[in-house]
């Protein structure tokens, strides 16, 4: 048996290098065919068109999986290999590569992960866990309270950042409490999720998704924040209700006053620059220019090493967005005609039902950030661009709750969880995560579609 398996896994490690080796090959037969042929020969152009078709699959393939087998490599540098690929190949030259690069996206997400940074150094989020821990008398009340801190950070401040912070606290304050861990880890995936539809920095497909609409911060929150409250509410009621022996305990919870780290100048200061940031962001400042002044700003400190806050931020974060522009301009360059427009727009995206579906299925077939680029094209060319986009935005993140696998912030919980001998697995996920997220897309399909 383990000698099959040896078998299957060599198989499969050698299949996988081989399939590299192959785009590979090809990204550089497109590079070298058009010194090759005479000048103006077709087959050059085709070249291109192949191989950009080629290293797109490849690398979303990629990075759905979140790894290539047999190789030490991770989704940052999964897309880092495919925009140099699409550049080598002459699928989209150097200076439009350069061109592609949202920096405004880059900047907001560089900004935002300082600000989080700040306030977890300064002790902020340690100090809302103790007041949670001495506030929260009930189980269903403690549940309450995750949720709703989960989702009202995760509003404003980067998701995956959020869950982050707050898994470690949650673990910590459960076992304190005598409580079991699972549910709550569960809340502050799934509120994380549902809460940040409800903002342009809320997660990293809707800061995109912002950049590229130029929606009003305050327009995309009124449309998607009621979707959000809505959502977080369910979210409650659906963990309660699939963990009904741990929130039918009516038991007054009990735990000693923790010990919190924090530095009271710190906070005052992390908290009022956040706030002043969020005023910046509703009073129509450009959330990109807002958050890295902030940002910057916040560096400006004789109590934290600025090596400290460097060490905070998600580089690879930043580094696979940055590789995804270069990939889709790519083949959008090569392969996307004006023909293949028409022929998509015949799916009917600018209805709202069909648009969240397409939108959510593929979002967990290629993860939301990945399946948001794909779709960037397609709404180019309907009409209502504001609603499409509001649309993307709402189903590729409540879709994210479908699986463990369907968002980053599940799998920082879990992998955290994990850490500490907590086991969440795909069942104890799904059998929350899957009505949670038929329910909330039907909401926010018809909020947006009526």
């Amino acid at each position: 048996m383990r000698h099959r398996a040896f078998i299957r896994s060599h198989s499969l490690v050698a299949l996988s290098v081989l399939l590299v080796g192959l785009v590979v090959a090809i990204a550089i037969a497109a590079a070298v065919a058009p010194t090759l042929l005479p000048a103006g020969d077709p087959i050059g152009g085709e070249g291109r068109s192949v191989a950009a078709g080629v290293i797109f699959v490849g690398s979303y393939l990629a990075l759905a999986l979140g790894r290539i087998p047999g190789l030490s490599i991770d989704r940052a540098g999964i897309a880092l290999v495919g925009a140099g690929l699409m550049v080598a190949s002459g699928a989209l030259p150097l200076e439009d590569a350069y061109k592609a690069v949202d920096l405004d996206t880059i900047t907001l997400l560089l900004g935002m992960m300082i600000v989080v940074a700040s306030l977890r150094l300064s002790g902020f989020f340690a100090l809302a866990n103790a007041w949670v821990m001495a506030h929260a008398t009930r189980p269903l009340i403690l549940l309450g309270a995750v949720v709703a801190t989960s989702g009202v950070l995760s509003a404003f401040l980067v998701n995956d950042a959020v869950c982050l912070v707050l898994a470690p606290l949650v673990l910590e304050l459960t076992i304190a409490l005598g409580r079991r861990p699972a549910p709550y880890l569960l809340a502050v995936a799934m509120a994380s999720n549902v809460g940040s539809t409800a903002t342009i920095t809320g997660n990293p497909q809707n800061i995109m998704i912002g950049s590229f609409s130029h929606i009003p911060y305050i327009k995309f929150a009124l449309a998607l924040g009621p979707v959000a409250l809505v959502g977080l509410i369910i979210t409650v009621v659906l963990i309660a209700l699939f963990h009904r022996g741990e929130f039918a305990d009516a038991a007054r919870l009990e735990a000693p006053r923790p010990k919190v780290d924090a530095n009271r100048v710190l906070v005052i200061r992390a908290v009022l620059a956040t706030l002043i940031m969020i005023v910046l962001f509703f009073a129509g400042v450009v959330p990109a220019k807002a958050a890295i002044i902030i940002g910057g700003l916040l560096l400006l400190t004789r109590r934290v090493k600025s090596w400290r806050v460097y060490a905070e931020i998600d580089w690879s974060l930043l580094l696979m967005f940055a590789g995804l522009f270069i990939i889709v301009a790519g083949a959008q360059h090569a392969l996307l005609t004006p023909d293949i427009i028409a022929a998509v727009s015949g799916f009917h995206l600018d209805q709202v039902p069909v648009l969240s579906a397409v939108t959510a299925v593929l979002s967990n077939l290629v993860s939301n950030v990945p399946a948001v680029l794909m779709l960037k094209p397609f709404v180019d060319a309907l009409k209502d661009h504001d609603t499409a986009w509001l649309v993307i935005a709402m189903a590729s993140t409540l879709a994210g709750n479908f699986t463990v696998l369907g968002s980053i912030a599940n799998l920082i919980v879990v992998e955290k969880a994990a850490d500490s001998g907590v086991a969440i697995g795909f069942w104890d996920y799904f059998r929350v995560g899957a009505p949670l997220t038929i329910i909330t897309l039907a909401i926010g399909t018809l909020w947006l579609w009526l």
